[in-house]
């Protein structure tokens, strides 16, 4: 048995400039990091001994006889991938619901590769870790998403990762005293919104439009820089909100989903109560909210928002690892011929004493 974590990312900067549609010919970059917030999967191959060939548990749970007929697309596209021939259990549990902005959904790909690559007792790189991820993601799936959110849950921790036409991707930490790094993660707040939505189609708009957005996004690559020089260079950490404020107004103005009005009170309440700035994580339209105002201010921030759910959290810096790791033999299907896997009913048929006063014992026995 196999169970990876693999943590959830917050991203500050950059966002937009990691789609290949953008930095294939522009270059992008993001500034994120990841938290103490994780994907699990646990996975094993399953025994022979019954009907199915291979079970996931998640939000339901699937039993199938054969890889193609898996609903949920990313257990199905990295098995495709994987060219997995024998059947597996694949179980789900993750701190945070999907759909809500912090990168659930790549972090869930990275984990499961992670994880059936130890069951075939593989170590990957991180970078091929997340490269994979993104061939899943990208080739397989056909999905509308960029490329930071698989490099971040493959890495961890706070980096800035450079996205070049050529394909290749960079990852540089960014490097705090102790101190400083905890001083900057004071200042941020984290909100549940209650809206899920699916990043895919919010993201299908903006990439659509990308042609016609090209002073934008500019402007939101070189963000990234100045992030990371505010971080760096010991400036005044009210920079960085107001930085993140700057580039909120920037990403609302790309698509007409990426915020709603209700989502742009919410915002605006925590600023009238001392937020400095902020932003609607992920591709928009729900989910996280993080906020970033001083230590001192919180409190009112905090009552301005009391209706809704704050999640505390911490930077994390390890990114996806394997965190139990028990191999087991793999028992092969091959069964003498004639013979039939039964379900458990007609196991339990099978094993009731059927009354043959023959095979009753008596005293002389």
């Amino acid at each position: 048995m196999i169970i990876s974590r693999t943590p959830f990312r917050i991203s500050f900067f950059g966002g937009g400039t990691d789609y290949p549609v953008w930095y294939q010919e522009e270059g992008g970059a993001v500034l994120a990091t990841t938290i103490d917030k994780y994907s699990y999967i646990t996975c094993r191959y399953l025994p022979p001994f019954f009907e199915h060939k291979t079970r996931i548990a998640y939000s339901i749970i699937e039993r199938v006889k054969a890889n193609e007929e898996i609903k949920h697309p990313a257990v199905r596209g990295v098995l495709h991938y994987l060219k997995m021939d024998h059947g597996v259990e694949i179980h789900h549990d993750g701190d945070l619901p999907s759909r809500t902005g912090l990168g659930s959904s790549s972090a869930f790909t990275v984990g499961l590769l992670h994880a059936l690559k130890a069951l075939r007792q593989i170590m990957p790189t991180k970078m091929e870790l997340a490269k994979e991820a993104i061939k899943v993601e990208q080739e397989i799936l056909k999905e509308n998403v960029g490329c930071q959110d698989q490099v971040m849950a493959a890495h961890g921790g706070l980096c800035r990762v450079d996205f070049h036409p050529n394909h290749d991707i960079h990852v540089t930490p960014i490097i705090l005293s102790r101190d400083r790094l905890r001083h900057f993660q004071n200042h941020l707040l984290l909100y549940f919104t209650g809206f899920s939505r699916n990043a895919s189609e919010i993201a299908q708009e903006q990439i659509g439009l990308t042609k016609h957005r090209k002073n934008e996004l500019h402007a939101i690559f070189k963000m990234v820089q100045e992030g990371v020089s505010i971080l760096t260079r010991e400036n005044n950490l009210v920079d960085f909100g107001l930085l993140l404020h700057e580039a909120w107004k920037i990403k609302r103005s790309l698509t007409s989903k990426i915020s709603t009005p209700v989502i742009d009170e919410v915002y605006e309440s925590a600023r009238r109560a001392g937020a400095i700035g902020g932003k609607l994580l992920g591709a928009g339209g729900g989910g996280f909210l993080l906020l970033f105002a001083k230590p001192e201010d919180q409190p009112t921030v905090k009552e301005a928002l009391r209706g809704l759910l704050r999640v505390p959290f911490s930077f994390e810096t390890i990114g996806s690892q394997i965190i139990f790791y028990q191999p087991t033999e793999l028992i092969d299907r091959d069964y003498p011929a004639g013979f039939q896997v039964k379900d458990e009913t007609e196991i339990l048929a099978e094993a009731e004493p059927q009354p043959d006063s023959a095979s009753v014992p008596t005293m002389n026995d």
